[in-house]
């Protein structure tokens, strides 16, 4: 980790910004072992300007993987732990009134941060998740008429045990659909598995974990991804992928003309985050499953969503 006058000297240099990416997902495969391609995907959804949802059991790493994030992404970090009693108030803030000055002020709440984990979403009422709709859509909160403007970059992190669990509320499509990516971690493999057996706890390595990034260098960062050729043939790619999930008979309705510009961003940000200079078809290939299955429905006595899915991604045909 370079010291901040160096980092503020560098702040332009692309190499410079590269190779504190590198060193930001490296510390994070270090606490969360066994798992790059989620943690590469989780880099994506950050860099593509959108929010992650880890959806697992309990136990394998969720909150790990998200607290790693926030801690070597820089900046302001808060975490919310969702609860059945949990108030939208106590998530976007409440204007309190003051006697002397005779004028209500506004107390934020921790949705004001860089960062914002939040822990096991669906045990709160559909009322509460709601409170985050317009934080991760407009990057903004409404109270009492007033408009507060929520830090750039603003990212947040949501994990979620299965809906077959006792006291989980199902995510509104509403919702669902403003996490840009969703992925699950699974359990490790043996070797991992061993590993953590015999390693100092997470909880240890995330204490001495430090900043690689910045919010001006992961803004930086959003910017390169989002300047990254894309060429005509994976356009084309993209459109197919959409137009096949729109006329699947397995599936109730397909993707939306803003999950098409999402699955453009998340496929430049996941070049971005494998050091590519412009985006292949294998970066669409990687990000299309944890884009699409979580805004997809499929119908009664049909396949799973996650097979058709698979299916997709087989039957087009790759530029």
């Amino acid at each position: 980790m370079t010291d901040p006058a160096a980092r503020s000297a560098a702040a332009s240099d692309p190499n410079a910004l590269q190779q504190r990416l590198v060193a930001a997902i490296s510390a994070v495969n270090r606490v969360l072992l066994g798992k790059p391609e989620q943690v590469e995907l989780s880099f994506a959804a950050l860099l593509a300007g959108g929010h992650l949802l880890i959806e697992d059991l309990p136990g394998v790493g969720k909150t790990t993987l998200a607290q790693a994030i926030a801690v070597v992404t820089g900046g302001h970090w808060q975490r919310i732990q969702f609860t059945n009693d949990l108030l939208p108030a106590d998530i976007v803030g409440v204007s309190v009134w003051q006697r002397a000055e005779e004028s209500f002020k506004f107390r934020p709440g921790p949705i004001f941060a860089n960062i914002v984990l939040a822990d096991e979403i669906n045990r709160a009422s559909p009322r509460t998740q709601s409170a985050l709709l317009e934080a991760m859509a407009e990057q903004q909160v409404s109270i009492d008429g007033h408009t507060h403007h929520l830090p750039s970059p603003f990212f947040v992190i949501a994990t979620q045990n299965p809906l077959d669990m006792v006291g989980t509320y199902p995510l509104p499509d509403s919702q669902l659909d403003r996490f840009l990516l969703r992925i699950g971690l699974g359990y490790p493999d043996p070797d991992q598995e061993r590993a953590l057996l015999l390693e100092p706890d997470r909880s240890s390595l995330l204490e001495v974990l430090q900043p690689e990034l910045d919010p001006v260098a992961v803004v930086q960062l959003m910017e390169s991804a989002r300047a990254l050729h894309v060429s005509d043939p994976l356009l084309d790619y993209i459109q197919q992928l959409v137009a096949a999930t729109r006329s699947h008979a397995a599936l109730r309705a397909g993707l939306s003309p803003r999950a098409a510009l999402a699955l453009l961003r998340s496929a430049r940000a996941h070049a971005l985050v494998r050091a590519q200079a412009f985006v292949l078809p294998d970066n669409v290939k990687t990000v299309f499953p944890a884009l699409a299955a979580h805004r997809l429905q499929s119908r009664p006595n049909t396949a799973e969503v996650e097979d058709v899915v698979a299916e997709i991604l087989d039957q087009t045909r790759v530029p």
